[in-house]
């Protein structure tokens, strides 16, 4: 890795942290209709339209997000857990190349549904402020919860936001 790329990863992580930190960042709230979501997955294309019905947890991350690297095990867990509920993870990807998401994955391998957007226009149609950032969409394709960030201390409130959301009706 040269100079360049490690003080841009640096100047990204800074900003990410500093977004994440604004309790005004979010623009998507509880009620709006979640986005258009149709991108390349690692087997096939993934289309959040297509999953209207099921509880689905968009989670958005890069390879250089400490926290994402954490909260991977957690979905993993999320995903055993409630997948025979109809709850289903896409995590998107949103590195400029794919080699660096292989990588991580290979690192910290995925149970559940992983798409790529090197261009970013998911993130931008989600407004997301950080990274990770989380959307909890019902299955009325509608938000239910967001969430920036990831601490262990998050698991419990985001476990509850997905067990209302798989009981709300």
């Amino acid at each position: 890795m040269n100079i360049l790329s490690i003080v841009s990863a640096t100047r990204a992580a800074a900003v990410c942290v500093a977004l994440m930190s604004s309790p005004s960042a979010w623009a998507l709230d509880a009620g709006a209709v979640a986005p258009e979501l149709n991108l390349p997955g690692l087997k096939e294309a993934v289309n959040l339209a297509a999953l209207k019905g099921k509880v689905v947890y968009v989670d958005f991350w890069a390879s250089w997000c400490g926290p994402c690297k954490q909260s991977f095990p957690f979905m993993n867990a999320l995903q055993s857990k409630y997948g025979a509920q109809g709850f289903e993870i896409v995590a998107v990807n949103l590195d400029a190349k794919r080699d660096a998401a292989d990588k991580f994955l290979a690192e910290v391998p995925a149970q559940f549904t992983v798409a790529f957007d090197a261009k970013g226009d998911s993130a931008r149609r989600f407004d997301v402020k950080g990274m990770p950032s989380s959307y909890l969409i019902g299955r009325d394709g509608k938000v239910f919860a967001a969430h920036k960030g990831f601490k262990d201390e998050d698991r419990q409130e985001l476990e509850s936001r997905i067990a209302s959301a798989l009981s709300a009706k």
